[in-house]
């Protein structure tokens, strides 16, 4: 009876271990959008297309706005928080180029989040494929980069390209091959530089469409090591990247951290379950090749 009683108490002791360790796993995941507002980040846009009627903004002599919405003022009403298929998402109406950018910065994290597409698309990009974009390693000004983006890495969201690599302002490594005239992702190709400079430039193609159709959500997995970082798209690994560099600086210095940006470019998108956690290893489904 006691040996009995004796294996019940180690039972109950490792269940309840168990249990622990799964709660504390679950609780390491953290909400940076908290379902209800957008507290936590930051609003910036650039200068509104001529066509658009935006009120106390200033227009030269051809018509065109002089300067950009800035920061933190959305005269357009781009950016809000709505209830989309029973749960709350941020609700991107795509008019105008711009980021929400958290105030916070991360390193060595593994962020998740859900997007899908909606109709609209406006301006430019009223006949192109519906685009917007994750950027991480963000750091120094918003609008820095043509008056619209930070400096930062671009994991890139745009239909059918979802996982390419953006520089913005920075540098990093990929091992990638030409394949008519385009830069691609491949896990034995040659270790390659992309910044933006000629001859190779800031666009590096993932290795596999993975992404749902048009109306479905689709997951986002983005893992950053050090200066190193992993694209996924829908659980497939669709780019590996390596020494991620800041340029703001006398001489590149290794980029291992900065803030996460999501774009509003052109076309109509909704974000949910944007969530992150600290990593010190590679999570197991991303860490086998390719």
């Amino acid at each position: 009876m006691k040996n009995a009683s004796l294996r019940w108490l180690v039972l109950l002791t490792a269940t309840v271990i168990g249990f622990s360790e799964s709660a504390r796993a679950a609780d390491a995941w953290r909400p940076l959008f908290n379902g209800h507002d957008l507290h936590g980040w930051e609003m910036f846009m650039t200068t509104p297309d001529p066509s658009w009627n935006v009120p106390g903004f200033v227009r030269d002599e051809n018509g065109k706005y002089t300067t950009p919405i800035g920061l933190n003022r959305d005269p357009l009403n781009v950016f809000n928080v709505e209830i989309v298929d029973g749960r709350p998402a941020i609700h991107v109406t795509g008019q105008g180029f711009g980021t929400i950018t958290t105030k916070e910065s991360f390193g060595n994290f593994h962020l998740r989040l859900q997007f899908k597409w909606g109709e609209r698309k406006w301006g430019s990009k009223l006949h192109a494929a519906r685009d917007a974009g994750l950027l991480y390693f963000c750091h120094g000004e918003l609008g820095f980069e043509h008056k619209t983006w930070p400096r930062s890495v671009e994991f890139q969201i745009q239909e059918h390209d979802c996982g390419d690599l953006y520089v913005l302002a920075t540098q990093i490594t990929v091992n990638a091959v030409k394949r008519d005239r385009l830069w691609c992702y491949e896990p034995a190709g040659k270790p390659t530089l992309f910044v933006q400079k000629l001859p190779i430039g800031n666009r590096c193609v993932k290795r596999v469409d993975a992404e749902k159709p048009h109306g479905e959500w689709n997951t986002l997995d983005l893992i950053c090591l050090g200066a190193d970082s992993i694209h996924a798209v829908n659980g497939v690994v669709v780019m590996r990247l390596h020494h991620a560099e800041r340029l703001d600086r006398d001489s590149p210095t290794p980029l291992t951290s900065g803030q996460i940006s999501l774009q509003t470019e052109g076309a109509e998108v909704y974000y949910r379950d944007v969530e992150i956690t600290p990593i010190t290893a590679i999570p197991s489904p991303f860490a086998e090749n390719p």
